[in-house]
């Protein structure tokens, strides 16, 4: 009885064993062909078909391909334009690719691992539309439709994009490409973050996934500052079908504040910011966000801007053109068309105090702001109680109301300032002829 089971099982066994040694006698023998097959024009074309379907382009091109192993084959070169969904473009160079087989069993051209020396990606958000369908032949249902890539791998690499009409993106980046259904996920390791608005930032990490519905942003981060010694963190999603809402939130810190700056601002202002963002809305457009954030600038520095100089030729202190920030904070509320920049808090212990909020509104300014100064600073002022009527924490302290526009702003203090002098012209004249010593020091560099 026993004698027959084994006898069962041995005869499919062995039928098994010839199958599998007739496939491979029969590759050996067809080795050579298969070579020149792999290495042809046709079959050249009928892989740029695939792939350009695959990633969903209209059309793609190989560089020459060569057959380099018993499974693998490399190109010189692939190269698509006018993507249909996330990825709009692909220059790669240097690639070579490992087949698998049983991917047939699921009516794929399936590539198990390909690697890219170099390239460029470009992606995109999209709306999904219906894609063209050629007309097949009837034994099409017994073939693979759709080239499958397991893994894609490039070093360095562009990943890039469009904004405000400028190319963008992460630039010499490792690259990874891994199938999520009919979409794919994106990882990235190394490389420069560059795009408008924005100073270069190194990347450290990221990973992202676009689909038909729904872009999401796993996680971002990057590094900041000339040692990496800050950072950037964000994440969130953005819809790409029918809803187009956004949900982001970034976080920062240690950020250097000058990096940030107009370029005449870099060499007066030092400081490193951290606080954090979250931006909502119904679709990408600022018109429809609504922005909640915090800022704080730490070991914040002033130094030598024009107008300090000019508050140091007011108050006859040089002191002041040198401002060391013990707190500067503020949160910022966006809801279109308005901007507020809230709980305004900015100190120079033992010189001033700003508190309150600023308003922008279609570049229209409002808002007010405390102001406190230190006595000391105020001794050029006659009676400087009758504009700064208050007394708290060391300092006087005034009112100041905004008015006018972002490009030319109004405040009614200056207007004060002059009324009280007018006052005191003797004060008035010892103002100005401070103003013209100091000119004629700097015209002339006298001591």
């Amino acid at each position: 009885m026993a004698s027959r089971k084994r006898t069962r099982w041995r005869i499919p066994a062995a039928v098994a064993g010839v199958v599998a040694l007739a496939g491979t006698l029969t590759l050996f023998v067809l080795n050579p062909r298969l070579t020149r097959y792999i290495e042809s024009d046709a079959f050249r074309a009928e892989l740029e078909k695939q792939t350009a379907h695959g990633l969903h382009f209209p059309a793609g091109t190989y560089g020459p391909i060569r057959r380099t192993g018993f499974l693998t084959a490399s190109s010189e070169s692939f190269r698509a334009q006018n993507g249909r969904k996330a990825l709009t473009s692909m220059d790669a160079h240097g690639i070579t690719a490992t087949f698998n087989p049983l991917g047939v069993l699921f009516r794929r051209w399936q590539l198990d691992s390909v690697r890219i020396q170099s390239g460029e990606v470009g992606i995109q958000t999209y709306e999904p539309k219906p894609e063209p369908s050629p007309s097949k032949p009837w034994y099409h249902i017994f073939l693979p439709n759709r080239v499958y890539l397991r893994q894609v791998w490039s070093e360095p690499a562009d990943v890039t994009w469009r904004f405000r009409n400028k190319k963008g993106g992460f630039f010499g980046t490792r690259l990874l490409i891994t199938p999520h259904g009919r979409d794919f996920v994106y990882q990235a390791n190394g490389g420069t973050l560059k795009s408008a608005l924005i100073p270069d930032l190194p990347l450290r990490h990221t990973r992202l996934l676009i689909t038909k519905k729904l872009l999401t942003l796993y996680t971002l981060d990057l590094a900041a500052g000339p040692e990496g010694g800050g950072a950037v963190h964000a994440e969130g999603t953005a819809g790409t079908g029918e809803d187009k809402s956004v949900d982001f939130k970034l976080t920062f810190d240690k950020l250097p504040v000058r990096d940030w700056l107009p370029a005449s601002w870099k060499n007066h202002v030092a400081g490193t910011a951290v606080g954090d963002l979250h931006w909502k809305g119904k679709n990408p457009k600022l018109e429809t966000a609504s922005i909640e954030g915090s800022l704080e600038v730490r070991e914040g520095r002033v130094r030598n801007l024009p107008f300090l100089e000019k508050l140091a030729s007011i108050t006859g202190k040089k002191s002041i053109e040198n401002l060391e920030l013990n707190e500067c904070t503020a949160e910022v509320h966006w809801e279109s068309p308005k901007l507020e920049i809230r709980k305004i808090a900015i100190e120079d212990k033992g010189k001033f105090r700003l508190e309150g909020l600023v308003s922008v509104r279609e570049k229209s300014l409002g808002g007010a702001l405390q102001l406190g100064v230190a006595r000391e600073f105020l001794e050029w002022l006659p009676r400087p109680e009758e504009v700064f009527a208050k007394e708290r924490g060391g300092y006087l302290w005034t009112t100041v109301h905004l008015s006018g526009t972002i490009e030319q702003p109004g405040q009614d203090l200056s207007p004060r300032i002059i009324e009280a002098l007018k006052e005191s012209p003797g004060d008035f004249l010892a103002l100005v002829f401070r103003f013209l010593g100091d000119w004629l020091k700097s015209t002339f560099g006298g001591e």
